[in-house]
């Protein structure tokens, strides 16, 4: 056991855990004034019931002894055996209950990204109910596909450093289907839906960006070499991203705007979390830039064209920003940055390009039918979603009884 790995990662699971908070502030303040603490409760709320969830049965789901490929056993229920000893499996630094915190500030931060799909519109019982069935159906098993020893994806030789599969492409194509189910909101198109309060989403855009440190290069599991390579090689592609959306935007509407190289910065984050730990930072550079060309297509293009109402852009930035990622992975990966990876199609593997697209395939299939159950189950048992009233009336008000400002602001 080393100390110094323990206390990088213990800073860095405090950084992922502060990305919720900043995804509530980045999400809220793109949301109408009548929706922002609603908006806010769906990041809060699934910080509480997921620390939970992960504890009794969620992180012995994805991380326990192998089931077939497809699931973690239930040895570790409750964190029975988890303790201050390392698990020589997955860290052999690390006391196990260090590892099983770090991965639980991925749960939580994974599902609250759908909420971004849904704003304005989903009762709060039905959230509840679609978090923790989405945890335990969807993303449980997909990180134990990915990370967990024996997991059929792992077993392949899919790479993901940092959850472009267990986290991006899983929570986006799921948003793009809870947007469908549900429907568009009331008055899309005919009233003005522009956000309520940008510096507000521009400090929570910051807090990511700060976070995704501790969420990228913590996943290097050690105060290490790799490490040092990730944290860089995610602030390039940040930086790229950011500027590849500043000139898109402005050549396809004439002006750049704050939003926008906000918007670009998270898409570059996204497109680069699963490659981080195999690629170099010129390969970065050119992650990041196509990241926010793609996302700027999906988010200002493609959404418009075929009318679905992701609300904050989840399905645009995570759900293509992760894709592009995943295969990018396959491209630029090379054994000379991380020997533990493999080689990608640029350095005379293409082999892993097709292990990469088969395992993006896999995820989004299971994402998108899982989570179209989940919701037609839910749907039996109570109303995914609010009345007009309630939608007209503001969820803060007619959910929560509190508003965000007073009348005279």
């Amino acid at each position: 056991m080393d100390t110094g790995d323990t206390a990088f990662i213990l800073v860095s699971s405090a950084m992922v855990l502060l990305m919720t908070p900043g995804l509530a502030l980045f999400y809220g303040g793109m949301v109408r004034k009548k929706n922002v603490l609603g908006t806010f409760m769906h990041s809060w709320i699934t910080i509480g019931l997921i620390s939970l969830q992960w504890i009794l049965i969620g992180f012995t789901l994805a991380f326990g002894t192998d089931q077939h490929g497809l699931i973690g056993g239930l040895d570790w229920l409750g964190l029975n055996g988890v303790g201050m000893d390392p698990n020589p499996d997955y860290a052999a630094t690390l006391p196990a209950i260090v590892f099983m915190g770090f991965q639980m500030m991925f749960a939580v931060i994974t599902p609250a990204l759908i909420s971004g799909s849904i704003a304005e519109r989903m009762r709060f019982p039905a959230f509840i109910l679609f978090i923790l069935l989405w945890a335990t159906f969807v993303y449980d098993p997909v990180a134990h596909w990915v990370w967990g020893i024996g997991g059929f994806l792992r077993n392949l030789g899919a790479l993901d450093f940092a959850g472009g599969n267990v986290v991006h492409i899983s929570s986006g194509y799921s948003a793009l289907i809870a947007a469908l189910v549900l429907g568009k909101r009331k008055g899309l198109g005919k009233e003005s839906m522009a956000p309520h309060h940008l510096p507000m989403t521009v400090l929570g855009a910051g807090l990511l960006w700060f976070g995704w440190f501790g969420f990228n290069a913590g996943s290097a599991l050690g105060a290490n070499g790799l490490a040092g390579m990730v944290f860089v090689n995610t602030n390039t592609a940040a930086a790229a991203a950011a500027v590849a959306w500043a000139l898109v935007e402005r050549m396809h509407r004439g002006k750049t705007t704050m939003l926008g190289v906000a918007s670009g910065a998270i898409s570059g984050l996204v497109a680069i979390t699963p490659a981080c730990g195999f690629v170099t930072p010129l390969a970065s550079i050119v992650i990041g830039l196509i990241g926010g060309l793609v996302c700027y297509i999906a988010i200002s293009i493609l959404k418009a064209k075929f009318g679905y109402d992701d609300a904050l852009d989840a399905f645009g930035c995570h759900g293509i920003g992760g894709t592009w990622g995943a295969l990018a992975t396959g491209l630029f990966a090379t054994k000379t940055i991380n020997s533990a990876g493999a080689d990608g199609l640029l350095y005379g593997n293409p082999a892993q390009l097709g292990i990469q697209a088969t395992s993006v395939l896999v995820t989004v299939v299971f994402a998108i039918a899982a989570t179209f159950i989940i919701l037609k189950v839910i749907g039996l048992v109570t109303k995914l979603r609010v009345n007009e009233e309630q939608e007209a009336n503001g969820l803060d008000l007619s959910l929560h009884g509190e508003t965000a400002y007073s009348e005279f602001i």
